[in-house]
Formats: structure tokens, sequence, C-alpha cells
């Protein structure tokens, strides 16, 4: 292993990581030698995950502690206990997001559009918020938040959630700004077309996914584990010198 990607020694909270990108990213990261954290809502699938990933290093890697991002109690919660269990966080990893609905923004309800910007701006926010001051206090720290391409362009289909995806993009740069001098960096990655169940209704239906494929240069879907190895970078030595950036992994799509 490389020294660049040796995450020896270091821990890692990731939310959304019991299935998709997220849990993608949790098992990179245990490879390459961090102990992770694995939250989601439901208990028994992040055990599940917790133990697969155990497994696959062949070390305690991974522990599992559940949460509702759309509680504040319940991110506080899981920054205590993390804290309780690895004693500090070096690497957060936001990914947890919700899209409960899909289609124009003239049909959705103000209870969908409210959630959507709750869970996927407000509750990273407020997580960052809770883990950012321990690691300006030892300057050192690496925030990553998953974004999407959706943020990038006009949408008549995702409106809300590329709205809250633009969002984070800024996040990141007004804090990489603010955290910069304490050597904390924020970054996003910017996802095209992924098969994880959270996108299924982009790839589940083959005349949108051919749609989709079609305008990439590399004309295919892509797969979380092909998201993962750029969190690996950025929680790193590799990334040391990276902040405030969004890095776009879509395929080439938005090169068209």
């Amino acid at each position: 292993m490389g020294e660049l990607f040796d995450l020896t020694g270091k821990s890692a909270l990731i939310t959304g990581s019991s299935k998709g990108i997220g849990k993608a990213i949790a098992h990179r990261l245990a490879e390459h030698g961090a102990r992770v954290v694995i939250s989601s809502r439901k208990a028994d699938v992040c055990e599940n995950v917790r133990d697969e990933i155990n497994d696959a290093v062949g070390r305690d890697a991974a522990i599992s502690i559940p949460a509702n991002i759309a509680s504040k109690e319940a991110l506080q919660n899981l920054v205590d206990e993390t804290n309780r269990a690895f004693g500090q966080i070096d690497i957060l990893v936001c990914n947890a997001a919700s899209n409960p609905y899909f289609g124009p923004m003239s049909g959705m309800s103000d209870d969908a559009f409210n959630k959507i910007l709750q869970n996927n701006i407000v509750s990273n926010h407020w997580l960052i918020s809770m883990v950012a001051p321990q690691m300006r206090a030892r300057k050192d720290g690496a925030i990553i938040i998953v974004s999407s391409i959706g943020g990038l362009r006009g949408t008549n289909v995702l409106g809300a959630y590329a709205i809250s995806k633009a969002a984070d993009m800024q996040l990141a740069r007004n804090l990489a700004l603010e955290f910069g001098p304490d050597n904390v960096r924020v970054n996003t990655i910017a996802p095209g077309l992924i098969k994880t169940d959270f996108a299924k209704a982009l790839w589940d239906n083959p005349d949108i996914l051919k749609a989709s494929t079609a305008r990439s240069p590399l004309q295919r879907i892509g797969e979380p584990d092909e998201i993962a190895g750029m969190a690996v970078f950025l929680a790193g030595k590799a990334g040391a010198f990276t902040t405030g950036q969004t890095f776009v992994i879509d395929g080439g799509q938005t090169a068209v």
C-alpha cells in the first residue's frame, strides 16, 4: 500500500453506508487501513455491513451506529458514540441523502421539497458542525460530501434534489475557506448515474437508461466502487493539498 493512500490509524464516519456508494466507500477506507463507522437508519442492515467489512479485511475495522439524519439528536449521538469508540473522527463522509419525489417541480409537495433540503443540506451542516471542531483543534481532518452532477445542470425530474446537491457544493466551498487555516479540507464528489437502489428510477427503466448512457462517452452506467477511490484519495495524504473542490465522476457525461 502506498503511503499516499495509507489510512492506518485514521477513523472515518460515513453516513448512508449500509448500501450503494456509502457502503463502497466504507469498504475501501477500511481496506486502506481506516476504522469505519457504518450508519443508516436500520440497525440490522448496518450490522450486516459491519460484519461483511470485518470479514473482508480480516480485522475489527468497522462498527455500526444507526442514525436518522433528519434528527439533530440522532446525529449528535452518532458523533458521540463514534468518539467513544474510536477516540476521534479523522474523516467524515456525508453520503446519506433523500429524494422522495421524481417528476417536475410543479407537481412537488411542500413536504417533499422540505424533506429533500433538510436531509441533503441542513443535516450535512449539522453533522459537519458537530465534527469539525475537533478536527480544527487537531489541525487535521478531511470532510467529504457526496453530491451529484445534478447540481451542475438543469433537470425536469430531479428539481429539488439537484438544488440540494448544488447547495452541497457551495457548502464545501464556504467551509473550505473557513476551515482551511486549521488544515481541515472540505470537498465534494459529484457522481453521475451510478447503479444504486437510490438511483433506481433513472436506470431501472430501459428507455431512460439508454437515453442517459447514450450521452456519455463511456456509454455505460457507473458502479458504486468507481466512486470509492476518490474518497480514499481525498481522505489521505494524496489529497492533502485539495480543498473546496467538486470532483465529477460521471463517465464523461458532463463533458458532452
